[in-house]
């Protein structure tokens, strides 16, 4: 994002300098460095723990070898070097959710060294390459809790000790926009990988901005300020731009911006201050003694990066070409990967219907035809009712079966809606529903005649107007047939009907 602001009587051209550090608690059975359960669900506080987490006196910490795994098949999903020799950390301070007094981190030997991501933020024409700069693996601390009304703050170690993932970027990112885009990218490839749940909400993945303004073409950054307190993609955008325009207000008034640690309101939409921000010194960094250094085999890397799953980007393409729908379309079955899978299954039982017995039609119409009543039809029947994909009765069989009875002219697009409302309700099969409700379209010309005759004879001015070059009146016609017969007419046999018929009255 480009800016102009006038400095010391001088016209400049700014830009904006963003790097994000995004936090993910990873999805383990126990927590990183001991046996207690991990478990982010847990209502009851101070229950997952035990005398490692709590930090006593005495206890030695044992390396989670799945979290380990699981950071390196994230570094390797992002084109990452990964480290044949790591180590661990301590980041030495006080703070009371901390119950050792120090974090074991990594600093200077991380798991996973630079990488990269590519983005294509909203509005944008082309993808954008976000460079990573570290990809690190430490335990998570506890929760504090502030009761209202009260001067005292409870502490839930439950979370203590979790395997916590963080993720560094370079600052090659330049507005909200491009922020949200990584970080929404970042938690379907960590979905992807079975690495995390990265759900926001939950505080599963937590992210940090790092923001500041510098002189378009100069290499010196400006001064860096970090935002927390980001709980949603919506709030990471919005207080970008605010942060944005604050620091440009500041230097615009001949000011200087300071560093420091902000926090973000979302009620008020501004950033406010915190305290003034640490350096890596105030941490004093050192070699965890109680943990001995990993090294890792090549054959070890080129298994890990063999293993990888069909990640969002490749899903995005194939589903565009193998399929032929949209971006948009695609990219809905990507975010919603269950969603997808089901798309895929319902798609298999049409390509074979297809291939054995549907040579009439066309392929990439019929599943056109899918995607449109997935997405659309029934993903606004699952908003209604509140369901998700889990929750549904509707088998892809099933699904696939419904399209190809409208693609056959079996059934009408009116009643098809209904028949997919049945079957979202009883999970009955729609050959069934159609039988039990008298609902499947016909095109005998004998029966759709008669109604033809009927709505002529009560339409004249409707046959009028059609004789005198308004289309309109034929669509009108053709409504008030399929009214009259329930939406059991064929449509393409009552046009044709109603043409010969007019052009012999």
């Amino acid at each position: 994002m480009l800016l102009e602001v006038d400095i010391l009587g001088m016209s400049k051209e700014l830009e904006a300098v963003i790097g994000l550090e995004i936090h993910s608690e990873l999805k383990t059975a126990t927590k990183m460095f001991c046996f207690s359960k991990n478990d982010p669900d847990e209502k009851h506080p101070n229950v997952n723990v035990c005398p490692v987490c709590l930090g006593h006196p005495g206890t030695l910490p044992v390396i989670n070898q799945k979290a380990t795994e699981l950071v390196q098949r994230v570094g390797a999903a992002l084109q990452c070097k990964l480290a044949e020799f790591s180590k661990f950390d301590r980041k030495n301070y006080f703070y009371p959710d901390l119950p050792k007094g120090y974090q074991i981190s990594q600093y200077d030997l991380p798991l996973c060294g630079e990488g990269h991501l590519d983005i294509l933020p909203q509005g944008a024409n082309a993808p954008r390459k976000i460079r990573i700069e570290r990809i690190h693996l430490e335990e998570d601390t506890g929760r504090l809790l502030h009761p209202e009304n009260s001067k005292e703050s409870l502490v839930d170690f439950n979370r203590a000790g979790m395997p916590l993932m963080e993720l560094v970027t370079k600052p090659d990112i330049r507005s909200g926009k491009e922020a949200r885009a990584f970080a929404e990218e970042l938690q379907l490839i960590l979905q992807y990988l079975g690495a995390s749940d990265a759900n926001m909400e939950k505080g599963q993945m937590r992210i940090e901005v790092n923001l500041s303004l510098r002189e378009k073409g100069v290499e010196q950054l400006g001064t860096k300020v970090e935002v927390k307190n980001l709980n949603s993609f919506r709030s990471v955008e919005r207080a970008v731009e605010f942060e944005i325009e604050r620091q440009k207000a500041i230097l615009e008034e001949g000011g200087r911006v300071i560093q420091e640690t902000r926090g973000w309101h979302d009620v008020k939409q501004i950033t406010f201050s915190q305290r003034q921000k640490e350096e890596a010194h105030d941490y004093r960094y050192f070699p965890e003694p109680d943990l001995p250094p990993m090294r890792f085999a090549h054959d070890y890397f080129e298994n890990l990066k063999a293993m990888l799953p069909e990640l969002p980007v490749s899903r995005r393409n194939r589903f565009i070409a193998e399929y032929i729908i949209s971006p948009k379309e695609a990219e809905v079955l990507v975010v919603d990967k269950k969603m997808g899978e089901y798309f895929e299954e319902m798609v298999s039982e049409l390509q074979a219907w297809y291939g054995a017995e549907g040579k009439d039609f066309e392929q990439n119409k019929l599943i056109k035809l899918a995607s449109s009543y997935l997405l659309s039809d029934l993903r606004g029947i699952m908003s209604e009712k509140l369901a998700v994909i889990e929750d549904l009765r509707i088998t892809p069989e099933d699904f696939a079966e419904l399209i190809k009875l409208i693609a056959q002219d079996k059934i009408s697009s009116r009643a098809a809606k209904d028949v997919l409302l049945e079957m979202f309700e009883t999970g009955a099969d729609p050959h069934e529903i159609i039988k039990a409700k008298d609902i499947g379209q016909t095109g005998d010309e004998e029966f759709l005649g008669k109604e033809t005759d009927k709505v002529l004879a009560e339409n004249p001015k409707a046959v009028e107007d059609f004789k005198t070059g308004k289309p309109n009146a034929m669509q009108f016609l053709i409504g008030k047939v399929m009214m009259a017969t329930k939406g059991r007419a064929n449509p393409k046999v009552v046009k044709e009907l109603l043409d010969k018929k007019i052009n012999n009255l």
